[in-house]
């Protein structure tokens, strides 16, 4: 399927080649387009339309924010914005791109669509613009956040190449659990910690969490890991480089440890703020404490 986004300017394909080719992106050319205004439109959505609808949305609660927490409200509202948007193009694009769909083990390595291309190069745009906003911010966000971003930028890059494109596809639908955790982080600012549109949004968060992160990403990294040692182990194939196919490997395998390790955190957090009062000894307690 090709890209049915509008084709890139010969100059901006031109201009990007160089670098391209130094770091060997086949495709990155043919998405640079995507990229560049995916990136301005985060950061315009972060200025400006966070700023104009939260106040409208929540006029006793966002005008009256400190620093650091107004901040992290706006970046929650762009991955709000982001999430939506990339869900949909990517079940658009899976369901749509039958060339993708009749891939075999060697495409879904090496394999490349144009549509595909398009959901990475705009996921691209917003993981550089999350770099971008994690060291503008690294008071607020913390190391952490900076180094996830910069590894969800590294691991979206190198399907550029393109290697494993097939499946980059496939992981950007971890994303699916993302408005759900957005909307309860707004929940508890605004007041609504223990309601009952928490306690519904809880069960979404959590069901949406394990569904896309834990059972939908352990069985594409099976297939993943099945097809590059094939890749691998396969003679007179295209080489598959030892760094990359590590680095990709222990990427995806560390987010989805961290992954079972947030959902256990998540399943804790939600329960905490459905807890019903302490008896008195265990307040007692906790006041010797």
């Amino acid at each position: 399927m090709r890209d049915p986004f509008f084709s890139p300017p010969f100059p901006l394909v031109k201009a990007t080649e160089p670098f391209a080719r130094s770091l060997a992106l086949q495709t990155l050319p043919f998405h640079v387009h995507e990229i560049l205004p995916a990136f301005c439109f985060y950061e315009f959505v972060n200025r400006v339309v966070s700023p104009y609808v939260s106040a409208r949305l929540a006029p006793k609660t966002y005008p009256h924010l400190p620093r650091k927490t107004k901040i992290n409200w706006n970046v929650h509202f762009v991955s709000m914005v982001q999430s939506c948007f990339i869900n949909t193009l990517a079940l658009w694009v899976i369901y749509l791109d039958k060339e993708r769909s009749q891939m075999d083990w060697k495409e879904r390595v090496w394999g490349y669509t144009g549509a595909g291309g398009m959901v990475q190069g705009f996921a691209a745009g917003y993981f550089g613009w999350d770099l971008w906003a994690s060291i503008k911010d690294v008071d607020v966000h913390g190391w952490g956040a900076l180094f996830h971003a910069f590894s969800a930028l590294a691991v979206s890059t190198m399907g550029f190449r393109p290697f494993v494109n097939y499946y980059g596809l496939n992981f950007i639908l971890y994303e699916l659990s993302t408005p759900f955790l957005n909307i309860h982080w707004w929940l508890d600012k605004v007041g609504m910690t223990g309601s009952t549109t928490q306690l519904v949004n809880g069960i979404a968060l959590l069901t949406s969490f394990a569904g896309s992160r834990l059972v939908w990403g352990s069985y594409q990294n099976f297939r993943m890991y099945k097809d590059i040692w094939r890749a691998i182990q396969t003679p007179g194939e295209l080489p598959v480089p030892t760094w990359l196919a590590m680095g990709y490997l222990l990427s995806t395998t560390a987010l989805s440890f961290l992954n079972f390790y947030w959902f256990g955190k998540m399943i804790e957090a939600v329960a905490k703020r459905f807890e019903g009062p302490s008896d008195g000894g265990g307040a007692e307690k906790k006041k010797k404490r």
